[in-house]
């Protein structure tokens, strides 16, 4: 039987080689996780006597494919964790076992990555491992978030309340990144219809009256002629260059956004957008104040709950200035007042979050700023849409009117010549 050599590191934060033997890559990775252990490598070393060169070759080939399966395996998003979040705080609140309801919710789990990583946490906890530093070890599952919540529930005993917190704030924060896909997309997608009706009308209905009106000699208003060689433009294969260079400009622009001086600077243009750029930053106060609020409520340290409440700013800019902030906190300074130094939240906010720090009632105050900058996002993104609907629909017509006027200004030129 092949022989198979595992590199993990331990809870101790060891590397530790371990070899195990198996019929195949998958048995033993199995036989891994049965074990607890949760490989970051693991390759062939040796099989049977006549099978060793084909026998690491198809180890080789399996261990390829099977990291390429995984490269392309779905992450679970905030809904998957929320739903994770309440039906664990039921299962623990109804007195379950932990390591029994962790059991049953890998059962459950549909999703391949999510399901190995509730099996590995079984297992770890099952041998006495605490389950936020189980689910340290899987980050593209458990985000800083959930692990410091666990983790604090774990350590004040109160795991189901904290769960149930948990699953009400990734909730809340997929029901405000909902909303505002919802009010960036409906104008992306009226505006991606538009280019491509353009296009058609452009590169095939014009061809053709191009054709009649050249047949009877018409002499073509300025605006028809300049439609014309746009679709000769377009018909040619000069259009190729003008597509690849779109793409190459788009490519440049992602990967300049990639940088953390170019998502800066494009971040910071959003936020002063008309309209949108106030609906990015009632997204993102509700988002810190409802992160925030619910850590220090659970007892995570407030340095490692504004760290985590940085992360899901959702703006970089934003993002920069809670990370300043708390190291003004760490100075001594007040967080209402480090915060509005930056002046990227609302007013109303650092008002209430100052009071709340004043009355010792900050978990309690941000959690109503909360509430309030989510029904603020819900109420923009209703004047949005109802402002952007008729305005698209306008654009829309106006691009096909103006391809039918231009079409059919030569054609009263041509009356004027048979009578």
């Amino acid at each position: 039987m092949p022989t198979f050599s595992a590199t993990y590191t331990t809870s101790a934060g060891q590397t530790r080689n371990v070899r195990v033997q198996a019929s195949d890559i998958s048995s033993a990775r199995r036989n891994l996780r049965q074990r607890g252990i949760v490989p970051s490598s693991l390759q062939q070393v040796s099989s049977q006597a006549g099978a060793a060169a084909a026998g690491g070759k198809a180890a080789s080939s399996s261990l390829l494919s099977l990291d390429l399966n995984r490269l392309m395996e779905a992450k679970p998003g905030v809904r998957e964790k929320a739903l994770f979040a309440n039906k664990m705080a039921a299962l623990v609140d109804a007195g379950v076992p932990i390591v029994r309801g962790l059991s049953l919710m890998a059962e459950q789990q549909k999703m391949p990555l999510f399901k190995r990583a509730l099996t590995a946490v079984t297992v770890e906890v099952s041998q006495g491992e605490g389950l936020g530093v189980a689910m340290r070890r899987w980050p593209k599952v458990f985000d800083k978030l959930t692990i410091a919540m666990v983790e604090a529930g774990e350590v004040g005993g109160v795991l189901d309340e904290t769960l149930r917190r948990l699953a009400i704030v990734l909730e809340g924060n997929a029901k405000l990144q909902n909303q505002i896909k919802g009010a960036m997309g409906y104008p992306v997608s009226v505006l991606v219809i538009a280019i491509l009706v353009f296009l058609g009308m452009t590169i095939f209905v014009i061809p053709t009256f191009a054709g009649i009106f050249a047949s009877l000699n018409a002499k073509l208003p300025a605006f028809t002629q300049m439609l014309v060689d746009l679709s000769k433009l377009l018909r040619s294969p000069f259009a190729l260059v003008l597509v690849a260079a779109l793409v190459v400009i788009v490519a440049l622009f992602l990967r300049y956004y990639a940088t953390p001086s170019g998502r800066l600077r494009v971040d910071g243009i959003l936020l002063k957008l008309p309209l949108f750029g106030e609906l990015i930053q009632k997204v993102a106060t509700a988002q810190f104040c409802r992160t925030f609020s619910s850590l220090t409520r659970a007892g995570v340290p407030i340095l490692l709950a504004l760290e985590i409440g940085q992360d899901t700013a959702g703006n970089s800019v934003i993002s920069k200035a809670i990370m300043e902030s708390r190291n003004d906190v760490q100075e001594g300074v007040p967080l209402s007042v480090g915060l509005s130094r930056k002046n990227v939240f609302p007013d109303l906010a650092m008002s209430m979050l100052g009071i709340g720090e004043e009355t010792g009632q900050l978990d309690a105050m941000l959690s109503k700023v909360a509430d309030f900058y989510e029904d603020e996002v819900e109420a923009t993104v209703k004047v949005l849409t109802s402002m952007l609907e008729p305005i698209m629909i306008v654009f829309v017509g106006g691009i096909v009117g103006s391809i039918l006027v231009a079409m059919y200004l030569p054609m009263f030129s041509i009356f004027d010549q048979i009578k």
